[in-house]
């Protein structure tokens, strides 16, 4: 007896079914990962106070930070910036990653990104330049991995995402995370 449909139809169905479902399982994943907000992955130690990096130089118009022990280069890693990179931070919201030099003043590894290093930012003068202009400096710049939500599948965004903090893959956070302590200074150049 003939089937009413034919082989081309019945893949196609099938195909079809497949990626609703592949979908679904991915919007489920990722609707988990925000409900359920900061990381859950170990954070990694602290290497030995030996190895411990001192110093980072990020250099915001190369992409790059380096880290540095006792004046010696370490490691390098590729950042992304805030979504409007060029210029100091002047004001909250406007995209745009501090210039100066700033300390790690916490290590938060329950981040809604991939770890994260907190800067002390804004400083004293900066809030002040900030109130006399009648505009609010901003706060909580951090160097962090990507977003929580993308860690099922992997990804690290090719762009300049953030609010104005300093992001790199999550990989490079943590390998940062664990060779960065709270009171390593951090150098951010133009």
């Amino acid at each position: 007896m003939p089937s009413r449909y034919s082989k081309r139809t019945l893949w196609r169905t099938a195909a079809g079914l497949f990626l609703a479902l592949l979908v679904g399982a991915a919007l489920t994943s990722l609707a988990g990962v925000w409900l359920a907000g900061p990381s859950a992955v170990a954070a990694p130690a602290l290497v030995a106070t030996g190895l411990r990096a001192d110093a980072l130089i990020v250099r915001k118009g190369d992409r790059t930070m380096t880290l540095m022990r006792a004046g010696k280069q370490v490691a390098q890693y590729s950042i992304r910036l805030g979504f409007s990179p060029k210029g100091d931070k002047m004001q909250e919201g406007d995209g745009r990653t501090p210039e100066g030099v700033y300390r790690i003043n916490r290590r938060n590894p329950r981040s809604r990104f991939h770890l994260s290093l907190g800067l002390d930012y804004p400083k004293a003068d900066q809030r002040a330049k900030a109130r006399l202009a009648g505009r609010n400096p901003g706060g909580d710049i951090f160097i962090h991995g990507q977003p929580n939500a993308l860690r099922p599948f992997g990804l690290t965004l090719p762009h300049n995402w953030t609010d104005g903090c300093i992001a790199v893959s999550n990989r490079d956070m943590e390998d940062l995370y664990a060779r960065v302590p709270v009171g390593a200074r951090v150098t951010i150049l133009p």
